[in-house]
């Protein structure tokens, strides 16, 4: 077997080729490798081998990840191995691409198996290639199929609006376990993530913001293999002569370290991805105002929130003309004069003034139909012919498959932030396509292509621009997202237990730099006991710290807890963003190389201590070396005593922040 070593900085994937080259094949990923043993009687070999990339043709009974149709209709393909571009038998540096190349002669057909190893992460994906002389169709085109070496207990993010990211599990025997988004968007109901469980911990993402599927298999003999890609058209993806189509990339990581372990690997495969900008910390007036904007009103919060450290003032949905609720004005992405009569340029000249950046709301992607966009291009809205196309919130969606469509995106985008000093900017995006338009398009593959490339036209010409990704929530949280803006928004539910819950879920999968979170005055959706303004806090500085509520209602001494809050998030704002995250018994810990932030909250699930005899509460820290000594407030502790017996958290506070800094 001609094999290929890919190193990572602390793991290795191998893959392999037979001999007879009809396939690639897992021989070891990071501690587990993969054989069989034994002989098949029924099914081809391929169908209990742990195959890369499953071929219909080539496997028949298990899952496989691509099918093709030629005009002869058949559907089946035998590729064969042809070329590789890094000799066999030669370890696979970071940063080096290798392709596994095969072809298959009959059809004319050419697939690509695509790896990159960024860190301890494993990027793959797939090209299809058509050298033949027929147009082909792409039923099946999945990134890849990661084969794991051992458990069979899936962990799984799952949720609806107000709820996202709860964590959820469910082992398998053998069978199939499915999840996926046919809402065009990523979607609120769940994550594409999917990882094992146990003390070595295997976990795989897809970096797509459309339509997606992934799947966990055990087959019979009790191997779990995980498939991941884009939907597919219900008439397949059309291929034609001379063409290669390329999936999105499908991303798997390994860690000896547990679940944890896992998304300490995604998180740093993650912070690659981004550009390393220090958040500021930032008001956006929603809450307060929702859609009843006026210049001296939002400068009265202005000036609040200036006066506690806030350094970015964003004003949110309703500042453009025909919004005075949610059924009018999108499209017309005109600053409406009665709000604000000097000016949107003239508001920003007096936010300046205060010392405050200016961030703005925009749907770019939704349309009102009663705008005057909607009148003077109603061919630009998605619909399926001969139908109306269908509401949802008040608003349709422009057919971002078309690149007239995508060039008046960019150029209301280009257009507002050349004529005003922006230097922050929320992306929203309020409902999933369902109108399937022309299904012989590939509408799903070309609007998330549009949408990504004004992202990074955005990045590239505006790189000042700091971007938030919002959709109704959490509905667009993926790794395609994660490279493309600064932040994104978790969830519209900010009430602080319901906020902790859906945090913990987030960063399972996503990193702290990623998790925009607010301090606000909500009351919790599925829990509603009160917590202190600290708690509040302290949920919201374990992420990108903002604050969404209505100032102009908080008395001095809520003012004067958030400018010390603020203050203190501001000394370590750095750390929160590029550490080690380890998850606590009452809280969470970010390592970083000399110093610790550690966040405990008291949930009151559990609070019944009352007055009678007890020992105080200590909660064990994570990270730290124990042959070092740390400062914690006042006190001095070795490290093996802060990892063994831990911080004391018993007393009246219903949460905590300990800043611990190395002394050696």
């Amino acid at each position: 077997m001609r094999t290929w070593t890919l190193r990572g900085t602390s793991t290795s994937y191998v893959v392999g080729v037979p001999e007879h080259g009809l396939w690639a094949q897992l021989v070891a990923w990071g501690p587990g490798s993969v054989e069989m043993i034994g002989t098949e009687h029924f099914v081809p070999r391929a169908d209990v081998e742990p195959l890369e990339y499953g071929v219909r043709g080539v496997r028949y009974t298990a899952p496989v990840e691509l099918v093709v149709s030629g005009p002869d209709g058949s559907d089946e393909l035998r590729p064969v191995f042809a070329e590789s571009s890094v000799d066999a038998s030669r370890d696979v540096l970071p940063g080096t691409e290798l392709v596994l190349v095969f072809a298959d002669g009959v059809r004319g057909v050419r697939v690509g198996l695509h790896y990159l190893v960024v860190g301890d992460a494993v990027e793959r994906w797939v090209s299809v290639g058509n050298d033949g002389a027929d147009e082909l169709v792409l039923h099946r085109h999945d990134s890849a199929a990661f084969v794991v070496p051992a458990g069979n207990t899936i962990r799984y993010l799952w949720g609806e609006w107000n709820s996202e990211f709860e964590q959820g599990s469910v082992t398998l025997p053998r069978g199939r376990f499915v999840i996926g988004s046919s809402q065009g968007i990523t979607g609120h109901s769940y994550s594409p993530f999917l990882a094992t469980d146990g003390e070595v911990a295997y976990g795989v993402q897809l970096a797509w913001s459309g339509s997606w599927e992934m799947t966990a298999d055990v087959d019979t003999t009790g191997l779990l293999r995980i498939q991941a890609g884009r939907s597919s058209s219900s008439l397949g993806t059309r291929l034609g002569p001379g063409e290669t189509w390329h999936s999105p990339k499908a991303v798997g990581a390994c860690s000896a370290e547990g679940p944890e372990g896992l998304a300490r690997v995604f998180h740093a495969y993650e912070r690659g991805l981004s550009r390393g900008r220090t958040p500021h910390v930032l008001y956006n007036s929603w809450f307060a105002t929702e859609f009843d904007i006026r210049a001296e009103h939002q400068l009265e919060l202005a000036r609040r929130a200036a006066a506690i450290g806030v350094e970015t003032f964003v004003v949110d949905d309703g500042w453009f003309v025909g919004r005075s609720d949610d059924t009018g004005g999108l499209g017309d992405w005109e600053v409406d004069p009665a709000k604000f009569p000097d000016g949107l340029d003239g508001f920003i000249t007096q936010l300046r003034g205060l010392g405050l950046g200016f961030g703005l709301w925009i749907e770019p992607e939704s349309v009102s139909p009663r705008s005057r966009l909607a009148a003077e291009h109603p061919e630009w809205i998605l619909r399926t012919a001969g139908r109306e196309p269908i509401l949802i919130r008040n608003q349709l969606l422009l057919d971002l498959s078309r690149d007239e469509v995508a060039e008046f995106v960019w150029g209301t985008l280009d257009r507002l932030l050349s004529a005003y000093d922006i230097s922050y900017l929320k992306w929203d995006a309020n409902r999933p396509r369902l109108d399937s338009g022309d299904v012989r398009r590939d509408v799903d593959g070309r609007v998330v292509a549009n949408l990504y490339a004004i992202l990074d036209r955005l990045r590239a010409q505006y790189p000042e621009v700091f971007v938030e990704g919002c959709a109704g929530g959490g509905a667009r949280v993926d790794l395609g997202m994660a490279s493309r803006v600064d932040t994104l928004w978790p969830s519209d539910n900010t009430a602080p237990l319901d906020r902790l819950r859906i945090q913990e879920g987030f960063r399972t999968g996503f990193a702290p730099h990623l998790m925009s979170s607010w301090v606000t005055d909500a009351v919790g959706t599925h829990d509603g006991r009160e917590r202190s303004l600290d708690f509040r806090f302290h949920v919201a500085m374990a992420g990108v710290l903002g604050i969404g509520a209505d100032l102009s209602r908080w008395t001095d001494d809520q003012l004067k807890t958030a400018a010390r809050h603020i203050a203190q998030y501001k000394e370590f704002r750095e750390l929160i963003a590029d550490s080690n995250v380890y998850g606590l018994t009452h809280g969470v810990q970010y390592v970083g190389d000399r110093r610790s932030v550690v966040f405990l909250w008291e949930t009151g699930d559990g609070n019944v201590r009352g007055t009678l005899p007890h020992r105080p509460r200590r909660v064990p820290l994570a990270g730290l070396d124990p042959a070092k000594n740390y400062r914690v407030g006042d006190d001095t502790y070795p490290g093996s005593y802060l990892l063994q017996v831990g911080i004391a958290f018993d007393g009246t506070t219903d949460s905590l922040c300990v800043v611990v800094e190395a002394l050696d």
